[in-house]
């Protein structure tokens, strides 16, 4: 009897889990769209005025000015989106070809890598305008800030290099020509983030599909897991201990850091095709994802999605 009784009571558990699970999601079904899984549920989204169907690339969040920056590629537009109403601010144009987005604390300025027309652009949030392009090598791309350096470091893609921008000049200060460090089990490594506080890269691995976890301290892959087509853009929410990954073939990988030497692939969200960048606003954990299609057809529009964070995930 002792035996029955625990039994029913992990049945009932296992009921009001998954009664819970249908509530949170029968929630989501009254916002605008009701797209629930396991780890994210849609909670708005919103038109752009851009073309439709034309390629969105990075986006970053601004928490000093609660603005989201999103690069629309294909029509080289600079969008700034109100994170607390979202509205579109300001479309900036004349940014041909905006890939990455790297935005500097305290200077109200947002650093743009402009494939068009191989510069680095520098936009004034106050102003909302282009206050001077910096000429760099081919295909300027993905960007990070160093605050200590006061530094902006852009990736040039094709010109195997990255430009070193010093942010209290606006100036390319030094380029720094790249080799090649190989990386066990990933091929044609693509999308990076980083968890600075255990020394952990996530590295895209577009080759052979994979997520890989690299230590930086011991140049070792700790971890490898599974990943669909079109992995692009990563990003690290410390937060909740979860990485996100946008994947052109229609899904955003979640992953979960159980501690610094183990990680777990939570789910596959289903999102449209050709979603592959992302960002997230650590303050809130809101995930943010351009869409450029519907069902196959053009679009230019924001999703906005809140993370379902179960009990035992909760930092």
């Amino acid at each position: 009897m002792v035996f029955m009784g625990s039994k029913m009571r992990r049945g009932r558990t296992v009921l009001e889990i998954t009664i819970a699970i249908v509530v949170v999601c029968l929630f989501g079904a009254s916002s605008s769209s009701g797209v629930c899984g396991q780890t994210l549920r849609q909670i708005a989204k919103f038109d752009l005025p851009g073309p439709g169907g034309k390629r969105f690339d990075y986006l970053t969040v601004d928490d000093e000015d609660h603005f989201l920056l999103s690069a629309h590629l294909g029509p080289g537009i600079l969008y700034v989106i109100d994170l607390r109403s979202n509205k579109v601010v300001k479309a900036i144009p004349g940014l041909p070809g905006i890939t990455g987005l790297e935005y500097v604390p305290g200077t109200h300025k947002v650093y743009t890598s402009d494939w068009g027309e191989e510069k680095i652009g520098i936009v004034d949030l106050q102003s909302m305008t282009v206050t001077k392009r910096l000429a760099t090598a081919a295909k300027p791309n993905g960007s990070t800030y160093a605050a200590p350096f006061h530094k902006v470091y852009v990736s040039d893609t094709l010109g195997k290099a990255v430009a070193v921008v010093d942010v209290t000049k606006d100036e390319i200060v030094k380029t720094i020509e790249l080799g090649k460090h190989s990386v066990e089990g990933c091929q044609f490594n693509h999308g990076m983030a980083v968890d600075s506080e255990h020394h952990r890269a996530f590295l895209l691995c577009a080759g052979n599909r994979t997520f890989t976890v690299f230590a930086l301290d011991t140049h070792k892959s700790i971890a490898h897991l599974p990943l669909p087509a079109g992995a692009d853009v990563v990003k690290f929410d410390p937060g909740v201990r979860r990485i996100y990954v946008a994947c052109s073939s229609g899904f955003i990988s979640v992953f979960e850091a159980k501690d610094a030497d183990h990680y777990q692939k939570l789910e596959d969200f289903s999102v449209e095709k050709m979603v592959h960048s992302l960002a997230v606003d650590l303050a809130t954990h809101r995930i943010y994802a351009p869409e450029q299609e519907e069902h196959g057809r053009p679009v230019s529009r924001m999703v906005v999605y809140d993370a379902v964070i179960s009990d035992r995930s909760k930092p």
